[in-house]
């Protein structure tokens, strides 16, 4: 869901966008798209909190592009049930808490946010609770799907789930907004309380298309995640102030997968990123571009021509991983085409 835009729509495979999104919603069961496809005698995998949310964000996407109205109609059903399924609680612990309308998820051995590295039975960041950047989907899944079903005449529907996000609005605002370090936490009502590690997932809360975090402290929550998690190829997975946080991925699977999501760079973060600067800098599109100039280089190294999965969290930024990976690619190429406009045509003058 986070490659479609980059890999289908920036690169005009609009006809493929469309199957995609359309065969996901085929085999969404309670609520939640697959992790993986059923193949053979195997089940499908539905453990993951994040996926279902980037669906409404790919769906918007190419509806920005396409303006497929007939592929909306056929999915709005599946997307209300899909909010109806997270509304009253649905598998893994993943439901809205009455209490205050945000997302929680959480079960024991799962790991269901993108930061998935689990080793044996141990789950290096469980991160269960209430998310920061699932909570950020959660309210632009609901905004995206309040217009929606407005734009198709369902105003009681509408009326409903416009509700929802207003709740999730405030109690975001209430709850995430860590004062002692000025930035966000990353779990609140974790199993140890609310964590203050600061880390690349808050920049959603600005990034998305409708922003669950008030706009007067937008330019802080982009300053900390510039100050300590933008390197030239991505940004880290935790801020090096953290006790936990490892400068190198290296080594046995175990301390890999150790390091997988505690420092160690993603390339497809970079995209996120600079949809924030952006939102805060709308003129700046030079300024933009220039977080992406890492990956020039890059090019020449690893896989030749593509971009790799992670990095070191510390210069020389040794790539590790798959060499070519997907997200990296997709948000790369998204971005840079986001940025074309004033940097290519300053490069064509000369």
């Amino acid at each position: 869901m986070i490659s479609l835009d980059g890999l289908t729509l920036a690169t005009g495979r609009h006809a493929e966008a469309g199957y995609l999104l359309r065969t996901f919603a085929y085999y969404v069961q309670d609520g939640l798209i697959p992790n993986l496809f059923p193949e053979g005698q195997n089940q499908g995998l539905y453990h993951t909190a994040d996926a279902t949310l980037w669906f409404f964000h790919a769906i918007d996407r190419y509806l920005d592009v396409t303006s497929d109205r007939e592929t909306l109609r056929l999915l709005l059903p599946t997307l209300l049930a899909i909010i109806q399924a997270h509304l009253r609680g649905t598998r893994f612990g993943i439901g809205v808490d009455p209490e205050d309308g945000l997302l929680r998820e959480g079960a024991e051995g799962y790991q269901l946010t993108w930061m998935d590295a689990k080793i044996d039975d141990w789950v290096v960041t469980p991160r269960r609770g209430k998310a920061v950047e699932i909570n950020a989907l959660w309210y632009n899944a609901l905004r995206l799907l309040e217009a929606w079903l407005h734009d198709e005449h369902h105003d009681e529907a509408s009326a409903r789930v416009g509700a929802a996000a207003a709740r999730a609005y405030r109690s975001f605002n209430e709850r995430f907004w860590y004062k002692d370090g000025d930035y966000l936490y990353d779990v609140v009502d974790g199993e140890g309380g609310d964590d203050p590690a600061c880390r690349p997932n808050q920049i959603f809360a600005v990034s998305l298309r409708h922003a669950v975090l008030d706009p007067a402290r937008w330019e802080r929550v982009v300053g900390v995640v510039r100050e300590r998690l933008v390197t030239p190829v991505g940004l880290r997975s935790l801020s090096p102030e953290h006790p936990d946080y490892k400068p190198q991925y290296y080594g046995d699977l175990r301390a890999r997968d150790a390091a997988y999501h505690q420092g160690t760079v993603w390339a497809w973060l970079i995209g996120p990123f600079v949809d924030a600067w952006l939102k805060l800098h709308p003129m700046d599109q030079a300024g933009a571009r220039a977080f992406l100039d890492g990956f020039a280089m890059h090019l020449s190294e690893a896989c030749i021509g593509s971009i790799s999965e992670i990095f070191d969290a510390e210069p020389p930024f040794t790539p590790r991983g798959c060499v070519a990976q997907a997200w990296s690619v997709a948000e790369v190429l998204r971005a840079y085409v986001r940025t074309a406009d004033v940097r290519d045509h300053h490069d064509g003058a000369e």
